[in-house]
């Protein structure tokens, strides 16, 4: 176990007033161990605590009283206390796999980490936890998860993810669900492979599990031009993803009608890649699947409409360039039409992805080198991108190309936009 190295107590806490200090190391809470972050918050909300660490070789214990819930004021070195786990499968779609050579290392990183699971949201397999780790997660009741479960059939899964222990899924979202823990699940679907029947079972499978089981996602798979040597696969044509939304939209209207609840989500992709309109914003609920692209389109909408009520048309008109993604384009372009009456004339503009190629179109993955491909000088003005095409808080594209690097290329200024209420603010202001 990694020893808990306080780096910092924070001034005037709980601990701070003990004497708890920095280079403490952390042993125990109320006589049971500190593992990582998950046993430290679960640990420390209880109002009478006693804290043991090591200084200098002696252990010393500290009784420290605080209001239940608040934070005890000890910070680490990692937001984890703890290596993030990596994944041990070697899944036959897995988007990292289909990376170039040459890129930055950190792309190369296949975190599985049920604690990012439960912190970040991030999804994970559960294929690399132990059973006294899993019994670890139903005693601490850490909710809600994100289970990346792609098919239940357990050997259809083993063969998905080339993991002997990839088919004990239901297994373990069955204790789960006995022990109160609610989780959210996806479904990359391969042509052939885990859609049709296995599909069907797989969403059968899943909704017996409701509520705990609280919603799913299917999502197509994505392809680079990178799959030398990798699991045949294609992408879905458009006949198929019309009969895929096709089944999706028949089992919505049972689970509506059943729990007045979606419950089975598909991502913007299928209706993109169909050539079909989009689903309304209400029928997405709260938006449980947008790290799916589950709707994503259509909030987008909805927060550039609901910010336009509070703004007036422009007295000079003003005309801007975005850089977004080609599958998303006849969409988009509709909403830059209705900018017009605000005095906006808004072009996007769609950016083939030229770096990872294949079947890849979201925005979300345009990388700087394809931004200075479509957008050769002269420049005409600034250019606005999603905030989702850099590393999150970084300004570092997919490839590794910075904004101060892509900006002077283009012989233009960036400009990132977080939603489409962060759009509209950019549109109406001075940044321009």
């Amino acid at each position: 176990m990694q020893r808990q190295v306080i780096t910092r107590v924070e001034a005037d806490s709980p601990a701070a007033r003990e004497g708890l200090m920095a280079g403490d190391v952390l042993l125990s809470i109320n006589g049971e161990p500190v593992k990582d972050l998950i046993d430290y918050e679960a640990l420390s909300v209880r109002s009478r605590l006693v804290v043991e660490v090591e200084r200098q070789g002696e252990r010393l214990k500290y009784l420290v009283r605080k209001r239940m819930g608040q934070g005890l004021g000890l910070c680490f070195e990692t937001t984890l206390m703890d290596r993030m786990r990596t994944c041990k499968n070697r899944c036959v779609f897995c988007f990292v796999d289909q990376m170039p050579k040459g890129i930055r290392s950190s792309l190369n990183v296949k975190d599985d980490d049920w604690r990012m699971s439960f912190i970040f949201g991030n999804y994970v397999t559960l294929t690399n936890v132990s059973d006294e780790e899993f019994g670890r997660i139903l005693k601490r009741r850490v909710s809600p998860l994100y289970v990346s479960v792609h098919a239940t059939d357990p050997e259809l899964r083993v063969k998905l993810m080339a993991n002997p222990t990839a088919g004990r899924i239901m297994e373990r979202l069955l204790a789960l669900k006995e022990a109160g823990i609610t989780f959210h699940t996806q479904v990359v679907l391969c042509p052939g492979l885990n859609d049709g029947p296995m599909l069907e079972k797989t969403v059968s499978d899943l909704s017996a599990l409701y509520p705990y089981c609280a919603s799913i996602a299917a999502v197509p798979v994505g392809l680079t031009k990178f799959r030398e040597g990798l699991f045949p696969l294609r992408g879905y044509t458009r006949e198929e993803a019309r009969a895929l939304i096709a089944y999706g939209e028949k089992k919505q209207a049972e689970f509506r009608e059943k729990w007045d609840d979606t419950f089975f989500y598909l991502s913007d992709e299928w209706y993109l890649t169909a050539e079909l309109p989009l689903p309304s914003a209400e029928s997405y609920g709260d938006f449980p699947q947008l790290e799916n692209g589950v709707g994503m389109l259509r909030l987008l909408e909805q927060e550039i409409m609901e910010a336009l009520e509070e703004q007036q048309p422009l007295t000079t008109p003003r005309k801007v360039t975005i850089a977004g993604g080609t599958a998303a384009y006849p969409f988009i372009r509709e909403i830059d039409k209705r900018l017009l009456a605000y005095n906006l004339f808004v072009t996007t503009v769609p950016v083939e992805n030229r770096f990872f190629g294949g079947n890849v179109h979201v925005a979300g993955l345009v990388t700087g080198s394809d931004l200075v491909y479509a957008f050769p000088p002269p420049a005409d003005g600034p250019l606005l991108i999603p905030k989702n095409m850099l590393r999150a808080r970084e300004d570092v594209f997919l490839d590794g190309m910075t904004v101060p690097e892509v900006e002077q290329k283009l012989g233009r200024r960036l400009i990132p936009f977080a939603d489409g209420k962060d759009l509209i603010r950019i549109l109406f202001g001075e940044e321009l």
